[in-house]
């Protein structure tokens, strides 16, 4: 299905390195084809596919650089999912932040969230909820939970 509104990401030369990184993390991720330079046949833009969204990287050069303002949320349905995302997008020398957002190694933000945390964010003790991720740089679901109870 094509989306609508496809992100388009601007890199410093690593469009294509970036795309085959995130099409290794995300096992249902697609590579699409690249587009050529005309004049330096250099890839241009690279387009790719994660969970069914399309995403152009665009090797623009230095000139803009990715910061907090924008970030992909993942959701995970569990400890085990949440584990596998931070380690994935933190390998090569990604970033943590805090309540589940992370940098990956191209400075792209991320947010792993598990889905659980909403329904805990809607029940009665959000505040004791929002009072211990507050404090947590990867969630921990056990903790979410316990703070729930």
């Amino acid at each position: 299905m094509a989306h609508k509104i496809t992100p388009f990401l601007w890199f410093d030369g690593q469009a294509e390195e970036a795309a085959k990184f995130y099409v290794s993390v995300f096992k249902d991720g697609k590579l699409g084809k690249p587009m050529y330079d005309p004049r330096s046949k250099k890839v241009l833009v690279m387009s790719f596919e994660i969970r069914g969204q399309q995403f152009d990287a665009l090797n623009g050069g230095p000139d803009f650089k990715f910061n907090e303002s924008v970030s992909f949320t993942i959701h995970c349905k569990d400890q085990k999912e949440v584990d596998y995302y931070w380690e994935k997008l933190l390998s090569g020398g990604g970033k943590e932040s805090m309540c589940g957002w992370l940098k990956d190694k191209y400075g792209l933000s991320w947010q792993v969230v598990p889905d659980m945390l909403l329904e805990l964010m809607r029940g009665p003790k959000a505040a004791k909820v929002m009072e211990a991720f507050t404090k947590m740089r990867k969630f921990d679901i056990a903790t979410l939970k316990k703070a729930a109870a």
